[in-house]
């Protein structure tokens, strides 16, 4: 929620600078433009509303709006935060196991100053949909007070111009006492609605000008905009500038249907319909639905309106062209803004898996994952065949915790600061809480008991830079290494699929990286976890801890038989007790199942 509240935030301001430059992209291309040109400008930025609230994925100017984020952020990893220690017990019956040992981190609570401004959002919402809801309210009543048109010269009229404007749908129209200008409302029924008064001072002319334009609004679909407009002013009722765009939205609306109205009226009729506004001007005043479309307005509106209809000129060809082009550019533009308001864009929560050349097995595991969530991924290399259980988990990235020190101990082998005839560093002397991480280690003492220091040790020594290299060449997730360079993958920045998982690991044992033939065996050895004439077993656990919690429990690796490799994952996901160790016994019991691994 408060990484929400942030970049929703953030969203709008950007929001308010696309609003500034489609107002001058309109001004500036305005000969170009038509009048119905200019209106459906605004469905593009209607468009871009939507954006912050798609998980979609977007790149390029993202990275600033994470940076601003962190930035903001009162969240924060600490791995130095000691709360409660977790030591997992071994695996049974195994001598060469991965202990999965785990330090808390400690995760701020959410800002209360956050959680206010989403509740002041929230409360802005309701009341918006309130007023919306009186409208609608008062529209019925209108609609119950109405009585069918009665008077035969206005009927003729209006059947007139049905006919005229080539209206097939039945649109029913009514007389009121209650209105002073002429409207329609309705999104799959519309119906229009003819003040009482009007109907009484009958001129024959400017009822045809008022039903004309009336049913341009039906040609034109303006009660689903209308809608649309409605819903963006309740979400954005905050922002001013949003506020601002959509009257002139409404305004251009009314402009581009008199323009459509003048392309059916003959040339020395425009000083007719221009004064039918004028008077228009004198009587009327703004809608009282927000939903409803009508000819009139208030006075600025109609000033401007007399003004276009004043200076409209037929466009040419060549006018049409120029207006098409430079609505294409500005739509363009526009378009290639929305990337920086995605919200959830940045995190990229979930993987997209391109599956179309993939041969996938759904198959239910629930019974294994009782009080946890979580998935569970199998490929058959040989085969080429994924068994999958709940694939919106497995796509799902979390923090890959001490599953990511494989590639640590990989970028330093590689980098040199680690071979595999000398992997030894020299204790710390700082004292933990595991009594096996208080000694000299080795790559494959520090794999096995999965010590932190070692580990951080070689990433501090790779360097930033040459570590988001090596992330970025191997695609390791998310790519996002800008939490606290000594702790990013423990329930940090850094995250990762459980499929992603599967991909890496399939793609390390091939070595389709590129890396030292010899480093990448010093780093299977390391991570061999049983070896018999049955087969051979590696592996890696990984917990997440949050405030003495843990939340996220890891178990990936791969298991060679005669003819057969397969690579698995698993990962476990609750609000406590999710642990690499009950990771690792899942797995296990499905392997055993399937009969792959006993």
């Amino acid at each position: 929620m408060e990484n929400f509240a942030i970049r929703f935030l953030i969203s709008n301001l950007f929001v308010s600078i696309i609003i500034g430059i489609l107002l001058s992209a309109k001004l500036i291309f305005k000969k170009n433009l038509s009048n119905r040109m200019q209106y459906n400008l605004w469905f593009v930025f209607l468009t871009i509303l939507v954006v912050p609230f798609l998980p979609i994925r977007l790149v390029g100017f993202l990275q600033i709006l994470s940076w601003i984020e962190n930035l903001g952020s009162p969240t924060t990893f600490d791995n130095k935060i000691i709360t409660q220690p977790t030591i997992l017990l071994n695996a049974p019956d195994t001598t060469n196991w991965v202990n999965d040992f785990t330090l808390s981190v400690s995760r701020k609570a959410p800002s209360i100053v956050w959680l206010f401004l989403l509740g002041i959002w929230a409360v802005g919402i309701f009341i918006t949909f309130i007023l919306i809801i009186k409208s609608y309210l008062l529209l019925h009543q209108l609609k119950k007070s109405s009585l069918p048109l009665q008077n035969r010269e206005v009927w003729k009229l209006y059947t007139q111009c049905l006919r005229e404007m080539n209206v097939k749908k039945e649109i029913p129209i009514y007389s009121t006492a209650f209105l002073k200008s002429p409207i329609i409302v309705g999104l799959f029924k519309p119906s229009i609605y003819l003040p009482i008064h009007l109907i009484s001072d009958y001129n024959i002319t400017e009822m045809r000008y008022m039903l004309l334009h009336e049913l341009q609004h039906y040609r034109y679909k303006d009660a689903l905009a209308n809608h649309l407009m409605n819903l963006a002013g309740v979400i954005y009722w905050f922002n001013p500038f949003v506020w601002y765009a959509l009257k002139e939205m409404r305004n251009d609306r009314e402009v581009a249907c008199d323009t459509s109205v003048l392309e059916m009226i003959s040339e020395n009729e425009y000083e007719a319909y221009g004064n039918t506004l004028i008077d228009f001007a004198e009587k009327v005043s703004l809608l009282p639905f927000p939903f409803a479309s009508g000819i009139g307005g208030n006075l600025k509106q109609m000033k401007q309106r007399i003004l276009n209809i004043a200076s409209y000129e037929t466009p040419s060809f060549r006018k049409k062209l120029k207006g098409i082009a430079s609505f294409s550019l500005i739509a363009l533009l526009l378009i290639s803004l929305t990337p920086v308001l995605s919200i959830y864009a940045c995190t990229e929560n979930h993987y997209q898996w391109e599956t179309k050349n993939e041969t996938i097995t759904s198959t239910d595991l629930s019974s294994y994952y009782k009080g946890y969530d979580g998935s569970f991924v199998l490929y058959d290399l040989e085969n080429n065949v994924w068994e999958i259980y709940n694939k919106d988990y497995a796509t799902l990235r979390s923090a890959p915790n001490s599953t990511y020190k494989i590639f640590i101990a990989l970028f330093g082998l590689e980098t040199g600061i680690i071979t595999r005839e000398q992997s030894q560093m020299k204790w710390n002397q700082e004292i933990y809480p595991f009594e096996t991480w208080n000694t000299d280690q080795d790559l494959n003492s520090a794999m096995k008991n999965s010590v932190n220091w070692y580990f951080q040790s070689i990433n501090s020594q790779i360097g930033f830079q040459t570590v988001k290299k090596y992330i970025q060449e191997i695609g390791y997730g998310n790519q996002d290494i800008n939490g606290d360079f000594s702790s990013y993958w423990m329930e940090s920045s850094l995250k990762i699929s459980p499929i992603e998982q599967v991909n890496l690991l399939k793609k390390l044992y091939r070595n389709d990286f590129g890396f030292s033939t010899e480093n990448v065996q010093a780093l299977k050895d390391a991570i061999c976890l049983s070896s018999s004439t049955q087969g051979s077993i590696y592996g890696k656990t990984g917990t997440g801890q949050v405030n003495g919690q843990n939340i996220n429990g890891w178990f990936i690796g791969y298991i060679e038989l005669s003819g057969h490799t397969y690579f698995f994952s698993t990962n476990i996901q609750a609000e406590s007790d999710a642990t690499g160790s009950k990771a690792y016994e899942i797995a296990l019991s499905i392997l055993s199942d399937l009969q792959i691994w006993n």
